[in-house]
């Protein structure tokens, strides 16, 4: 319960440190959660055979990943097979503090952002590149787009 409350707070200073003059460049947010997942997945996938496929590193994504950050799974996993996957998260954890309504989903983005740049650099050191975006229609709920880059 503690380290759940330190990490919430560490989230917190984070959006207030990179966004105290710009409230809408996520950018360093970002970056800050891509390299935090990049060292994370490395110590977690350690003694981890390596993933058959795409799809099987995505799953390890929404489940043990996801897991070990927020303390459950995804909620929900879909994917059109053609490397767009859709991670929803109905009671996301930054956004579960936040009031409901329109005036507050306004402020969304900036308590996805990390996130986001967790996922990509998780991914990219998993060997796989990919765009990663946030979708925020009501609170607590999210949707993470997930899109691989094949070239």
């Amino acid at each position: 319960m503690t380290e759940e409350i330190v990490f919430d707070c560490l989230h917190a200073e984070i959006i207030n440190y990179c966004l105290d003059d710009k409230e809408n460049d996520f950018s360093t947010l970002e970056y800050i959660g891509f390299t935090t997942g990049y060292r994370l997945i490395e110590r977690l996938t350690r003694d981890v055979n390596r993933f058959k496929d795409e799809l099987e590193t995505i799953k390890f994504i929404c489940t043990d990943f996801w897991t070990l950050i927020y303390k459950k799974q995804v909620d929900n996993l879909r994917t059109n097979n053609q490397g767009m996957y859709v991670v929803q998260d109905k009671a996301f954890r930054f956004l579960t503090r936040i009031s409901p309504g329109s005036k507050q989903l306004q402020h969304a983005p900036k308590f996805v952002a990390f996130t986001c740049g967790l996922v990509r650099g998780a991914l990219s050191n998993l060997g796989i590149t990919s765009t990663v975006t946030a979708e925020v229609q009501s609170i607590p709920a999210c949707r993470f787009h997930i899109e691989v880059n094949r070239n």
